[in-house]
C-alpha cells in the first residue's frame, strides 16, 4: 500500500520488485546446487527434482513490477548412474540422480546476480536524479 503523502518513483518501485524477485531466484538456484548430488532415501526412489522460479508482471504503485508467483518442479529426466553398492540403487543397480546441471545453475546464478546489480543501479540513478531535481528547485 502506498503512502498518499509521499509519491513514489515508478522506476524505483519497479526496480525494487525486481530486486526481490532476483533474490528469490538466487535462493531457488542455491537450493538446486545444494541438492545436485542428493539421492533418494530408499532403493528405487526419486531424488531431488530441480526447481524453477516462475515470475509474473504486477502493477504496484503506478508501476509495472515483477513478482515470483511460484516455484515449479522441472519435469526433466533424472540422470541414471550405475552404482550397485549405493543404498538408493534399484534392483538393476542403477541410482537415479537429480536433474540438476550445476553448470546451468551457475550460469543462471550469474545472470540473476547481474540482473540484481542492474536493478540496484536503476535505484541509485533514480535517487540521484531526484536529488538533482531537488537541488535545481532550491535555486
Amino acid at each position: 500500500m502506498s503512502d498518499p503523502v509521499a509519491p513514489r518513483n515508478p522506476a524505483m518501485v519497479a526496480a525494487a520488485t525486481a530486486l526481490r524477485a532476483q533474490q528469490s531466484r538466487m535462493r531457488v538456484i542455491a537450493e538446486n546446487i545444494a541438492n545436485a548430488e542428493s539421492t533418494a532415501l530408499q532403493p528405487g526412489g526419486e531424488p531431488y527434482r530441480r526447481r524453477v522460479p516462475v515470475f509474473q508482471a504486477r502493477e504496484l504503485d503506478g508501476a509495472t513490477g515483477v513478482a515470483l508467483t511460484q516455484v515449479r518442479d522441472d519435469p526433466g529426466d533424472f540422470r541414471l548412474e550405475y552404482d550397485p553398492q549405493h543404498p538408493a540403487a534399484n534392483a538393476e543397480g542403477y541410482v537415479l540422480r537429480p536433474n540438476v546441471n550445476t553448470l546451468i545453475e551457475s550460469m543462471d546464478m550469474r545472470e540473476a546476480q547481474r540482473a540484481y546489480e542492474a536493478n540496484l543501479n536503476v535505484i541509485e540513478t533514480a535517487r540521484a536524479m531526484e536529488q538533482r531535481t531537488l537541488d535545481l528547485l532550491k535555486r
